[in-house]
């Protein structure tokens, strides 16, 4: 059975920075892409940056130059480094596959919280 747990997330003034983990088990993650979605309150989820097999990334315009996502295979995790947070940014942070056995699978999320 696959799984997805996140975790770093936390209360971080506007202006800082953060990063994300996202371990997967019950399958290699190394084939196949994964992202990292957001959902503030009352709002939809939304795509904040993928990861595909061999490293291409892509990000959402609102978070581009400020967000970094990689990986490391040999770990199965990925990670969403973030910087000059916004209070914008402020939601669940969640991980998921985009292929594979782990598409359609989500973690329960960590909340990052944006606020002075």
């Amino acid at each position: 059975q696959v799984q997805l747990v996140e975790s770093g997330g936390g209360l971080v003034q506007p202006g800082g920075s953060l990063r994300l983990s996202c371990t997967a088990s019950g399958s290699d993650i190394r084939p196949y892409a994964l992202g990292w979605y957001r959902q503030a309150a009352g709002k939809q989820r939304e795509l904040v940056a993928h990861i595909y097999s061999l490293g291409a990334t892509t990000y959402a315009d609102s978070v581009k130059d400020r967000f970094s996502i990689y990986r490391d295979n040999d770990k199965n995790e990925i990670y969403l480094q973030m910087r000059a947070l916004k209070p914008d940014d402020t939601g669940v942070y969640y991980c998921t596959g985009l292929q594979g056995p782990f598409r359609g699978f989500w973690g329960q999320g960590t909340q990052v919280t944006v606020s002075s």
